[in-house]
């Protein structure tokens, strides 16, 4: 291998190493914030609160644009993952109440 390659290949292993550290990080954010929107589904169930807030949601949604446009991440991207998000929380919460 000549060394063009070898150092490509050593880049290409740092790249895919810190890929591979944010993927966790992600993964456990995820977690961390579907334990906290449990909790709120089931004080909503116990309180026959609505398992949706479309207000809230349409305000989350454009802070998140308004976030990945500051870390320069694609705000369409960003507004289909959190929609993505949220629907699964609304479907967590509709079993809760069931």
């Amino acid at each position: 291998m000549s060394t063009d390659t070898t150092r490509a290949a050593a880049l290409l292993k740092e790249h895919r190493d810190s890929i591979d550290r944010l993927d966790a990080i992600l993964v456990y954010t995820l977690a961390e914030r579907f334990k906290q929107t449990q909790a709120v589904g089931k004080l909503k169930a116990e309180h026959d609160l609505p398992p949706s807030d479309p207000h809230r949601e349409a305000r989350q949604i454009e802070r998140l644009e308004w976030l990945s446009k500051e870390a320069d991440l694609d705000p369409e991207f960003a507004k289909k993952f959190l929609t993505f998000i949220i629907s699964e929380v609304i479907r967590h919460h509709e079993q809760l109440q069931k």
